[in-house]
């Protein structure tokens, strides 16, 4: 069985602002991707990663291939106007048999622990998906017209990536959303629209997405030497 990483890079991270998107910002004359994808290139039980990214992302991703020496990025795609096309862009040019596994990891989340990656590989390997997550630590409250209530955080989970299913299943259920017209959030939301099982794996606090200039400074004093982990 083999596993291929698949990170969408396609974003322009407008929430963030400047001139760069947030994930070819660099850190320690780094981009802030090359951390992404030094935890897939160092993992045993990855074998290749495909990016999918758009304008001059694919020199700057071909350039991080190169210097940091990612031997496992073997193809550089044409990202999408969505998320959801960009991965699947990404999918469509992935040479894997039904049951191989195909990891989609945000390339915002840079500091994903080792340990977290690899556990949920296994998972999905015993039981066919992972969706990496974690329960709700804080009180979770919404707002109804002008009442706000409260959801039992024993039920929430906080969804993060990898979502690691399946590479046919994960076909389907892409075939299956765009002949509805259906786009979701992430790829949990369209294996469930159709029907498929998902399996949760533990994630980690560390593995934030960078959206906001908050989280680029919380990111920046995590590594001053490199990853933490």
């Amino acid at each position: 069985m083999r596993t291929v990483a698949i990170i969408p890079a396609a974003g322009s991270g407008s929430r963030i602002g400047g001139d760069v998107p947030k994930q070819f910002m660099k850190f320690n004359d780094r981009e802030l991707i090359a951390y992404t994808l030094e935890v897939f290139q160092n993992s045993p039980l990855v074998d290749e990663i495909i990016v999918a990214t758009s304008g001059a992302g694919h020199e700057i991703i071909d350039e991080i291939r190169k210097r940091e020496g990612f031997s496992k990025i073997t193809k550089i795609v044409e990202g999408g106007k969505e998320r959801q096309d960009s991965v699947f862009n990404a999918l469509k040019e992935a040479d894997l048999a039904f049951d191989d596994l195909a990891a989609v990891h945000d390339a915002a989340r840079a500091l994903l622990p080792a340990d977290v990656l690899e556990k949920a590989i296994r998972h999905a390997t015993e039981k066919g998906s992972a969706l990496v997550c974690m329960n709700a630590r804080d009180t979770i409250g919404y707002m109804e017209y002008t009442e706000l209530d409260y959801i039992d955080r024993s039920k929430v989970y906080i969804v993060q990536t990898p979502q690691i299913f399946r590479y046919g299943e994960l076909m389907d259920a892409f075939k299956k959303a765009y002949a509805e017209r259906w786009y979701g959030t992430d790829e949990s939301s369209l294996m469930r629209r159709a029907g498929y099982p998902v399996h949760i794996s533990e994630g980690s606090a560390l593995n934030f997405k960078i959206t906001t200039k908050e989280d680029l400074s919380i990111f920046s004093k995590l590594i001053p030497d490199g990853l933490p982990f």
